[in-house]
């Protein structure tokens, strides 16, 4: 006979937190969201962190390079979509593992027999106006000269002047020594009241630049999320039919962390892909795992040595998984009972495998009660594809800012990949849809405002940091009334958009 639980499974939006008691050391600054990402043993500090409990969704419409370096800048990961091909996919974490290093490799370069015009349009193409002039026009070659905004003016120059007129020489750079380290060439760089400084090897060749705008945008980003090479750190997606060709590829990109993509993770499928793995790198390549609803999954991919487990089928806003296919589990339930088996598991084992649950995210005091709930971050698809850095396009609908926004089940990604069952790898049917999300502007503010209203509820709750606030939330179930009560009712709404009421 078929098991039936006695309780239904619940979404976020049926609980609430209690309060506790919010001492005066409990401030919103005060409050830590540092979080583990992978697996450590207890007593051990964890392999790799969060600044923010955030990382955004293995989509082709929230996560590609433009993505991972915005949510790191911020202090969470971005896990690049894998529904492409092998080399594109590398190429995206080489771009965003490479685009903030502190020593950064130039992509504007021209030859000194170019002109002022060929500035012009590469510094429109580029938006930089920092370009290394080198012999052959690459960014390996040999320096001989540098040419920014201050070297000319568009307005009274002929756009057929030879750079070489108007560029400054190399002789007349002050550069740094290819080998230097960052602290040593941001020395160069405020010694000298530079904007940028080339670093160049013994024989005068463009190894990197070290710009002060990213001194300046660290300082500005406090949270950023920063390997020991002061590199981004970046996730990227896979999946359980081109592992053996994508994971290496991935990982010799400079990929951080890795993450299964698939709609369902309880399976033979990823227990291999993750025993190819340990037995290629043991523990050195970090792999997350997913997606499952209950006990017997977490178990399963815990004990084929998952670093991560992702819980979560069919809550997603683009997900219609539970419509096609009448499988999946009400977000609060599943994360609530996998938490539970997470922590025997802990003490059982030593070993802590950190949980991320990935949908059935609506507003924002859902993403305190997944983490109350015993969560340790949040993936996250929507939330994310509605900002500037996604990678879909912005458009105007019926006058409305919208952004595209498709499920990576639906026809539109084509990501047959992602779906574990053998035999004939075509899509019969979808499990997403093809939508538009809200525009909501930049990430940077949506985020620090996420972030704020997060910090906020726990120091309501009593909590200052993620592990108090899984071990002393105080949770209650609400009735379809309560909720009701919980916005704004028996009012009428004054419409400020338009000055008058509604």
């Amino acid at each position: 006979m078929a098991q039936f639980y006695k309780e239904p499974s619940r979404t976020f939006n049926e609980y609430l937190l209690v309060p506790g008691l919010t001492t005066k050391e409990m401030t919103v600054e005060n409050v830590s969201l540092k979080t583990p990402i992978v697996k450590f043993r207890k007593g051990e500090e964890p392999p790799l962190s969060a600044n923010i409990p955030l990382v955004s969704a293995v989509m082709q419409a929230v996560s590609d390079d433009n993505m991972a370096v915005a949510l790191a800048k911020e202090g969470g990961i971005s896990f690049i979509y894998n529904s492409q091909p092998v080399e594109e996919e590398a190429a995206m974490v080489k771009r965003a593992k490479t685009y903030k290093s502190g020593f950064v490799r130039s992509d504007s370069n021209l030859r000194p027999d170019q002109t002022m015009q060929d500035v012009v349009d590469l510094k429109k193409r580029s938006g930089h106006s920092t370009i290394a002039i080198t012999e052959d026009g690459t960014a390996e070659g040999k320096m001989v000269g540098m040419v920014t905004s201050r070297d000319y003016r568009v307005s009274r120059m002929d756009p057929s002047t030879p750079i070489s007129e108007f560029m400054t020489p190399f002789d007349k750079l002050i550069t740094a020594p290819d080998g230097c380290t960052l602290s040593e060439a941001n020395d160069i760089l405020w010694d000298n009241k530079l904007n940028a400084v080339p670093v160049v090897d013994d024989n005068q060749r463009l190894t990197y630049f070290v710009f002060r705008k990213d001194y300046d945008a660290h300082k500005a980003n406090k949270n950023e999320l920063l390997d020991a090479h002061k590199s981004y750190i970046v996730g990227a997606g896979v999946n359980t039919r081109d592992y053996e060709e994508r994971i290496p590829a991935v990982v010799d990109a400079g990929a951080d962390v890795l993450c299964i993509d698939s709609s369902e993770g309880y399976s033979e499928w990823q227990s291999e892909c993750l025993a190819w793995v340990r037995k290629k790198y043991g523990d050195d390549v970090k792999i997350g795992a997913g997606n499952v609803v209950d006990k017997e999954g977490f178990y399963y991919l815990a004990e084929a040595g998952a670093d991560f487990v992702k819980i979560g089928i069919g809550g997603g806003s683009i997900c219609i998984t539970r419509e096609q296919k009448g499988i999946g589990r009400g977000q609060a339930t599943a994360v609530i009972e996998v938490a539970a088996a997470r922590d025997e598991y802990f003490q059982r084992t030593g070993v802590y495998i950190p949980l991320c649950s990935d949908g059935g995210i609506v507003y924002d005091y859902h993403m305190t009660l997944a983490l109350a709930m015993g969560a340790d971050f949040l993936m996250m698809g929507r939330y994310f594809a509605r900002f500037d850095e996604s990678p879909t396009s912005k458009l105007n609908v019926n006058g409305s800012y919208v952004k595209e926004y498709w499920g990576e089940g639906s026809n539109r990604a084509r990501n047959w990949q992602r779906y574990d069952l053998g035999g004939d790898p075509r899509m019969k049917f979808e499990e997403g849809v093809d939508s538009y999300v809200p525009y909501a502007g930049s990430l940077h503010d949506n985020v620090n405002l996420s972030m704020t209203k997060v910090k906020s509820t726990m120091c309501n709750v009593g909590a200052t940091s993620i592990r108090d606030l899984q071990e002393n939330a105080k949770i209650t179930l609400v009735s379809a009334t309560s909720i009701v009560e919980g916005g704004a009712h028996d009012v009428i709404l004054r419409d400020t958009s338009q000055g008058g009421n509604r």
